[in-house]
C-alpha cells in the first residue's frame, strides 16, 4: 500500500483542544475524540489525494503549540496547515497578546517558507456569552493582529468571529468553553468552504430554540459552575493543564482514519 505520506496532498491540524475536536466525544477514536480536523481530513481522504495528520493537544498555550508541534510540522513536511492557538493565554490572568501573536505568526510563517499553505483562525466573538464575554476585548486585540499578520505572511484567514450562528449555544458543549459534536460539524462544513474546498458534510438543522425559564437558566448555571468552572479553575491554581501527558491523535500522516483509530 502507498505510504499516505506520500499522496500529493498532505494535511497537517495544530493547535488547541479547539482543533483536537474535545466536546466531539467518540470513545472509538485517539484521546476520545473527533472535532472538526477529523471530519475535514476525512473529507480530503475521501478525494483519494490527501493524507491526514493531527498534532493539536488540549490546554497548549501558543508558545507550547510553537516548542512542541512547529518541528514536528517542519518534519513532516504537509502541503496545507490549519492552526488555531491563543485561546489558552488570553483566558490567563494576564498575557501580553502583541508578543504572543508576533511569535505565532513568526513561527507559522517557517511553514510557508517551506512551501506550505497555512489557515489560521480568528478567536470567536464572546459577546452574548455569559461565561466568558469579559475576553471579548481580548479576543478581539487578538484577531486584528492576527489578521495584519496573516496578511504580511499570506495566511488564509478562516474567520471564527464572523460566523454567526456559533451564537446558537446548542452547537456548544455543555462545558461552555468547547464546541459540542453538532458544532465541531457545523465548524468542517465552514472550514472546507474557506479553504476552497467544499465538501458536503451533514450537519442536522436545529430548529428553533427552547426557552429556558428564569429557575431552569439559574439551575443549570450552577450545574456548570459546579461539573466545569470549578474544575477547571483548580487546575488553573495546581498548574496543570488537561492535556498533561495527552499524546497527539495522529502523529503521521495517514489515509484510513477507522485504521488508525
Amino acid at each position: 500500500m502507498k505510504n499516505p505520506a506520500d499522496r500529493p496532498h498532505r494535511y497537517l491540524a495544530l493547535g488547541d483542544s479547539f482543533t483536537e475536536g474535545v466536546g466531539d466525544w467518540d470513545a472509538s477514536r485517539p484521546n476520545g475524540v473527533r472535532g472538526w480536523a477529523d471530519r475535514v481530513g476525512e473529507q480530503l481522504i475521501a478525494t483519494g489525494e490527501w493524507s491526514y495528520a493531527n498534532l493539536a493537544v488540549r490546554g497548549k498555550k501558543a508558545g507550547q503549540v510553537l516548542a512542541e508541534q512547529l518541528p514536528e510540522a517542519l518534519r513532516l513536511k504537509p502541503t496545507l496547515v490549519t492552526c488555531y492557538a491563543g485561546g489558552n493565554d488570553f483566558l490567563r490572568p494576564s498575557v501580553d497578546l502583541d508578543a504572543v501573536v508576533s511569535a505565532y505568526v513568526a513561527g507559522l510563517a517557517r511553514l510557508v517558507d517551506a512551501g506550505c499553505e497555512v489557515a489560521v483562525f480568528t478567536a470567536f466573538d464572546s459577546g452574548a456569552s455569559k461565561t466568558f464575554t469579559a475576553t471579548r476585548s481580548r479576543a478581539a486585540l487578538y484577531n486584528e493582529l492576527l489578521r495584519e499578520g496573516a496578511d504580511r505572511e499570506g495566511f488564509a484567514v478562516v474567520d471564527f468571529w464572523r460566523m454567526k450562528e456559533f451564537q446558537d449555544w446548542r452547537y456548544w458543549d455543555e462545558d461552555r468553553l468547547h464546541l459540542a459534536s453538532l458544532g465541531h460539524a457545523r465548524m468542517a462544513e465552514n472550514v472546507l468552504a474557506a479553504l476552497g474546498k467544499a465538501e458536503e458534510v451533514e450537519v442536522p438543522d436545529l430548529g428553533e430554540a427552547p426557552r429556558l425559564r428564569r429557575l431552569e437558566a439559574i439551575e443549570a448555571d450552577l450545574v456548570w459552575a459546579r461539573k466545569h468552572f470549578v474544575p477547571w479553575v483548580g487546575r488553573r491554581v495546581r498548574g496543570v493543564s488537561s492535556g498533561d501527558g495527552m499524546k497527539p491523535k495522529y502523529p503521521e500522516f495517514v489515509a484510513d482514519l477507522t485504521e488508525s483509530a
